[in-house]
């Protein structure tokens, strides 16, 4: 049989992906982040789930090793993966920020703080946005914790992903400038999409279908 292979980020993500794919019938209650299991094969489907690191995804749907998967616009715009943007899917909304320290925000003169370095694991997005406004910070790449950044003096600022904001206030950072807005989104591999068509097209109908009905509500 040939599965139609669908990448499943890890993370936030996880649950309303699960919980959409469960409501089209493409995944089951079984599927779960919470275990060593990767792969969950649902035969009677022809569907085969991988579940994964988000910033993998792009990878994995690039390369054909998924047909499909779901992932943040924020990693689609960092990676710039050669895969189709098929769907929005309206959950996942997040920004991408730049915050400083609260009280280091600005100059004495009330203008913004022109930033030196800037910790973040954007640093494509971050770098764009800076070389937008003639700035050109040095850029520090983490892979995480990068609310800390600041307070240990690795960074004068941050940019980085921000759902409630929570982290940030509890480290003491105010947002600066809202970089971007992020959603998550459905991709398919470029020959997947036209090899296993009829599939994907059918599904994405499935699937717009059942975000209307969320919109109505």
């Amino acid at each position: 049989m040939e599965y139609l292979t669908i990448a499943i980020p890890k993370g936030r993500l996880f649950e309303p992906s699960r919980e959409l794919l469960v409501s089209v019938g493409l995944a089951s209650e079984e599927v779960s982040q919470d275990t060593r299991r990767m792969v969950f094969e649902l035969e009677e489907k022809g569907v085969r789930l991988v579940v994964m690191r988000a910033q993998d995804v792009p990878t994995y749907v690039e390369r054909g090793t998924c047909d499909i998967g779901i992932v943040g616009k924020d990693v689609l715009v960092e990676q710039r993966p050669q895969v189709y943007e098929l769907l929005d899917l309206k959950f996942g909304f997040c920004r991408v920020v730049l915050a400083a320290p609260r009280g280091r925000e600005q100059d004495p003169s009330g203008h913004r703080l022109t930033p030196v370095r800037v910790a973040t694991k954007l640093p494509r997005i971050a770098g764009e946005y800076f070389a937008s406004r003639g700035l050109h910070p040095e850029l520090i790449s983490l892979h995480g914790s990068v609310e800390v950044a600041p307070q240990v003096g690795l960074s004068d600022m941050i940019v980085d992903i921000v759902a409630t904001g929570r982290t940030l206030a509890e480290n003491d950072l105010v947002i600066v400038d809202e970089i971007m807005k992020s959603t998550a989104r459905l991709v398919a591999n470029r020959v997947s999409f036209r090899m296993k068509s009829s599939r994907i097209k059918s599904m994405l109908s499935v699937l717009e279908k059942v975000l209307e009905e969320v919109d109505v509500r």
